[in-house]
């Protein structure tokens, strides 16, 4: 093994998503919410109107899993799908008043596993974490494309 686990980022990004999900996870079973059908919820109070599609994108899930999730709330009455007025083939996804009326309280709970991340950090280091994890995010944004290259780690 050329890099001990300890020494790898990816290795502690996943662990801490991991350990973040869990989180959020027990405190949305109350709701009988998981983290993908909250963040669509969440997204949608954002950013109305969107496309399964867009969702998919925004929240991160494959298509074939944004529409099993948007299944899911609909049956439950907290979002709804109209066709698009211009592009009927189309579904606009928005939040029912039960839909917004869940996502305000699932929302409280979640803030609660946020605001306890958030508390370990001062609120330079939380600022210097947001660019370090976005300068993580750009430099892999284009990985999948450009050739392995010899690294070192400082």
């Amino acid at each position: 093994m050329r890099l001990p686990i300890d020494q790898r980022l990816g290795h502690h990004l996943k662990r801490v998503e991991q350990e973040l999900s869990a989180a959020k996870h027990a405190c949305l079973r109350p709701f009988k919410l998981n983290v993908p059908q909250y963040s669509v919820l969440l997204t949608l109070s954002q950013e109305p109107g969107l496309s399964g599609a867009v969702l998919a994108r925004r929240c991160m899930v494959t298509p074939q899993t944004m529409s099993s999730v948007l299944a899911t709330l609909e049956g439950r009455g907290l979002v709804e799908r109209k066709p698009h007025p211009v592009h009927s083939h189309i579904l606009e996804a928005r939040l029912t008043r039960t839909g917004q009326n869940l996502l305000a309280k699932a929302d409280d709970a979640v803030t609660e596993v946020e605001l306890r991340l958030t508390e370990e950090f001062s609120q330079a280091e939380a600022q210097q974490l947001v660019s370090s994890l976005e300068r993580c995010s750009g430099a892999l944004a284009g990985a999948a494309s450009a050739p392995l290259r010899k690294s070192t780690v400082r």
